[in-house]
């Protein structure tokens, strides 16, 4: 009577088979395009796998994987492009255009002809104090020091150097 039972309300026999009716009830005709897609995907992914230069780059990205994790610079690796990802997100039009401005504008200062006579002037004289140094001998003493002091080449480069220092400071500040 129990078999009776069964085939009138046309229950399954066991789990398998009730697992079975379930998948054929929930499987509609989009869901099985879906997988046989799905599945063709994954076929083609193996089959590109056989190629052997494909193959070689899947196992040498793998193995260098590795070895970033082993040294510690996957963590390296990944800040880097978390580093990199926040400046392309932070470069606004209007910070990528002031960048240019400050550029365009350091450009016109110091690609001037006088900036760069100044800058030639100043190697020119660089190279030949080193040299005269270097030629003459050094004296020790505070006679000496008194002597090279009195001289007025020596008075005027110390005026220089205190009034650039006291000019920089003045315009530093915002003094006028």
């Amino acid at each position: 009577m129990s078999n009776g039972r069964k085939l009138l309300k046309n229950e399954p026999d066991s789990e398998l088979e009730r697992l079975a009716q379930a998948a054929q009830d929930a499987l509609t005709d989009n869901m099985v395009e879906r997988l046989s897609t799905t599945g063709a995907n994954a076929l083609e992914v193996v089959d590109r796998l056989n190629d052997e230069e494909t193959k070689e780059a899947v196992h040498y990205a793998i193995d260098q994987l590795t070895e970033l994790h082993r040294i510690g610079g996957l963590q390296t690796l990944f800040e880097t492009v978390a580093l990199l990802h926040a400046a392309r997100s932070a470069a606004t039009d209007n910070i990528i255009e002031r960048l240019f401005e400050f550029v365009e504008h350091t450009v016109n200062t110091l690609g001037t002809d006088e900036v760069a006579a100044l800058v030639d002037n100043v190697r020119v004289s660089m190279d030949e104090a080193m040299v005269e140094v270097q030629e003459r001998p050094a004296k020790g003493g505070l006679m000496a020091a008194i002597s090279l002091l009195s001289k007025p080449e020596t008075q005027r480069s110390l005026q220089l150097f205190c009034l650039v220092g006291e000019k920089l400071q003045k315009n530093s500040s915002g003094e006028s």
